[in-house]
């Protein structure tokens, strides 16, 4: 197993912690419910419209498919990781409608996780696409849409 399959794991490891059973300990007010579903659905839709383009060749791996083209247009023109910043957000959401810390505390680890495998994943669409990979990086930002690209 090598440092990828760890963040593999520590993404659904995260996920599961988000999604883990439990009684609510606050019932959130309306105004947090309101912000938690518009969080948990623009994750979600941010996530399918990163995971469209991608068709049969999605994988939770870090390392492209050997066929893979490099995707920089629809919500790729935005930000680099899209799937990754929709799970974040989904995450967030569906943890405070929990009204539990621990959801919270694994949304927050799977915003870690994901912002490590983001750079990781990085690394390998530098290695495996070159040149154009790092113009696109140059002017789209890692995470979140509209900041500056790093």
């Amino acid at each position: 197993m090598d440092r990828t399959d760890l963040l593999v794991a520590g993404q659904a490891a995260a996920l599961a912690g988000v999604l883990w059973p439990g009684r609510a300990r606050w019932r959130p007010a309306p105004a947090t419910r309101r912000l938690a579903w518009t969080l948990t659905l623009a994750g979600g839709a941010l996530s399918l419209a990163g995971l469209a383009p991608h068709g049969r060749r999605i994988t939770p791996r870090v390392r492209p498919p050997a066929d893979a083209g490099l995707i920089t247009t629809g919500v790729y023109a935005h930000t680099r990781n899209p799937i990754y910043a929709g799970l974040a957000t989904a995450s967030f959401g569906v943890a405070l409608l929990r009204g539990r810390r621990g959801p919270l505390a694994a949304a927050a680890l799977l915003t870690v996780v994901l912002a490590t495998k983001a750079r990781v994943e990085e690394d390998a669409l530098h290695r495996h696409f070159g040149e154009p990979y790092r113009h696109y990086a140059a002017r789209t930002p890692r995470l979140i849409p509209g900041r500056r690209p790093h």
